[in-house]
């Protein structure tokens, strides 16, 4: 498949967001998004599962403001694999407003490591959603892990909840801060009290080094849009349990969607309910994910 043919049936980002009736507060972070290419000038990775509509810097800028935000993390997405450059390319042209989550290889050196931090990069992300990548070996990703930890970066892991008991104690064993991607994938059909998300929220309360993104209600939500009411109680609990390590992200620009795409203005509006009080919002939107991403 050439690189710019974006892969048959995926929808591409909203072209006209609305303007979210809740404002965020002042420094806010959307702590939870990409660039893809454009193709042509960043060319997505030859062993890639999918081909993601381009999403340039620049129209991520522009969505940052639209939406009232002031600063980025963008995470590199599995389609551009280990070459960053898309990544340190939009870091750079950031001011300083963007920080990164890389993807490197074990073998990743000392040098390459400190060229990324100096670009803005303050974490790596670990993929285990089986549909998007080949299931990754442990022991490369816990030596990626011993490299990183002299840098004070984090680790991210994407997963789905039918997973987390496979991945458990290898999760637990990470030597740095570990962030997880979207709660973990919860089955938003069952109950936030069940046990199922009982296993998710334990993982967190027993380990103080674990950090959460209430984030992707598009993935999730059986109820759909632009409430998204079946994925509120799920975030609302982990918000309200762990305020000092949350995160929120609008996930821009929304790769592999099939059957809607996702308003950012009513992602944003939901915000209140997930963190009700002025304070919750800003620990969410403000001093987390400055005090992650920010603070070295």
């Amino acid at each position: 498949m050439p690189n710019f043919e974006k892969t048959p049936g995926w929808l591409d980002w909203h072209p006209s967001p609305t303007k979210p009736r809740f404002v965020p507060p002042k420094g806010a972070v959307d702590a939870h998004c990409h660039v893809f290419g454009p193709g042509d000038q960043f060319p997505f990775a030859p062993e890639r599962k999918y081909t993601p509509c381009d999403a340039s810097k620049d129209q991520l800028w522009g969505l940052r403001d639209h939406l009232g935000f002031s600063r980025n993390v963008i995470v590199q997405a599995t389609c551009h694999g280990a070459n960053n450059t898309a990544l340190v390319d939009a870091l750079n042209a950031s001011a300083g407003r963007a920080r990164g989550v890389a993807t490197v290889k074990a073998d990743v050196s000392d040098d390459a490591l400190q060229a990324l931090h100096d670009a803005g990069v303050r974490g790596v992300r670990f993929n285990f959603v089986k549909r998007l990548v080949d299931t990754p070996p442990k022991e490369p990703l816990l030596k990626i892990a011993e490299k990183i930890k002299k840098l004070g970066w984090h680790i991210v892991i994407y997963f789905e909840a039918d997973d987390l008991a496979e991945y458990y104690d290898f999760f637990t064993s990470l030597p740095t801060d570990v962030v997880v991607d979207h709660m973990g994938r919860p089955d938003v059909t069952k109950s936030p009290a069940g046990p199922e998300f009982a296993q998710f929220l334990k993982l967190l309360r027993e380990n103080e080094n674990f950090w959460c993104k209430v984030t992707c209600p598009e993935r999730l939500s059986n109820a759909g849009p632009p409430t998204y009411d079946d994925f509120v109680p799920f975030a609302k609990a982990v918000v309200d349990a762990f305020p000092d390590r949350v995160l929120w992200g609008t996930d821009w620009p929304h790769p592999n969607l099939k059957t809607h795409m996702v308003d950012d203005g009513h992602l944003v509006d939901i915000i209140p309910r997930i963190a009700t009080t002025a304070d919750l919002q800003q620990k969410l939107l403000v001093d987390n994910p400055m005090r992650l991403y920010w603070s070295n």
